[in-house]
């Protein structure tokens, strides 16, 4: 319960940070697919939306 708790609340300051960051909303998108992915137990979507945002952050 509380490790869940912890997560959306981490979910949540990242995603506003990216919101308000350069990445924009396709960065908030992309950094929820991964959460997503994790917690519905989808390992190739939350590898697939990490490599995405990695190289969206490298060309940044």
């Amino acid at each position: 319960m509380i490790q869940s708790e912890a997560l959306a609340t981490a979910a949540e300051f990242v995603l506003s940070m990216l919101a308000q960051s350069e990445y924009g909303l396709l960065g908030a998108v992309l950094v929820s697919l991964v959460f997503m992915g994790v917690r519905a137990g989808r390992p190739h979507l939350a590898l697939g939306a990490a490599v995405v945002f990695a190289v969206l952050m490298a060309q940044a």
